[in-house]
């Protein structure tokens, strides 16, 4: 049973709010910020990069030679049609059976659009001009966070997702930020795994940012006493103005 705490993220401290929360493991979907907090269950880990310590590897700079072709376009946040055509191919390829698989183009417009803090679509087109790849990202005060990334499933070889997040990086980097947020990472997931292949990884755990030299230790955690109460991480959330409470 899959349980969730979450926040509204509106009006003119939504910015802050979420870059306050981001640091907490915290997530956003539209105008919401989530975070898992199942009950007996904590496998599911908050995952960033560290830009300075990532190194990449002979597999990922080989990534970064296929998609060479490629120009990165960084846009507003306004959805178009053929943004959702290649949202569809890829869902119906790839994620067929999911939450997601009966998204409608209101709906996608919904995803790309209502977003009350800074945002960007990072466009990715081949020689053609043809749209490849994109991703919703979102610009913190320390990195960048990547939302929501769907790519034209047909071209597998390019390996669009260990791609994005290495031209994420860079697009870090390039801005003197110094962190990427990939979202959640379960340690054994099969379709999570590209994720531990980036050096540099860091996951949120037991309240605090952890560096993971080996991603091959870190076992899932679904031990009935792994999650703290429900109001003992509420307790927890440092919010950005308000003081902690005294224990």
């Amino acid at each position: 049973m899959e349980r969730k705490l979450f926040t509204a993220l509106q009006g003119e401290t939504a910015e802050t709010l979420n870059n306050a929360l981001s640091k907490q493991g915290f997530r956003r979907s539209q105008n919401v910020l989530y975070r898992p907090s199942c009950a007996d269950c904590a496998a599911c880990l908050s995952a960033r990069i560290d830009v300075a310590s990532f190194r990449p590897s002979k597999s990922q700079r080989r990534a970064m030679k296929r998609n060479a072709d490629l120009k990165r376009r960084a846009t507003s946040t306004w959805a178009t049609e053929q943004q959702y055509d290649l949202f569809r191919a890829y869902l119906d390829e790839r994620h067929a059976d999911g939450g997601m698989a009966d998204m409608d183009v209101f709906e996608f417009a919904a995803m790309i659009e209502e977003t009350p803090i800074r945002s960007r679509v990072i466009e990715y087109a081949d020689e053609e001009d043809t749209l490849t790849a994109v991703c919703l990202t979102d610009v913190l005060d320390d990195g960048v966070s990547m939302v929501y990334s769907f790519y034209r499933p047909e071209q597998a070889w390019r390996s669009f997702g260990t791609f994005m997040i290495l031209d994420h990086i860079e697009i870090a980097r390039e801005a003197g930020l110094p962190y990427v947020y990939l979202g959640y990472w379960v340690p054994g997931s099969a379709k999570m795994g590209y994720k531990a292949r980036f050096s540099g990884l860091e996951v949120f755990r037991e309240n605090r940012w952890q560096q993971v030299p080996d991603p091959e230790q870190i076992e899932a955690d679904s031990h009935p006493l792994s999650t703290e109460p429900i109001a003992e991480q509420v307790a927890n959330i440092a919010l950005p103005g308000v003081r902690p409470a005294k224990r």
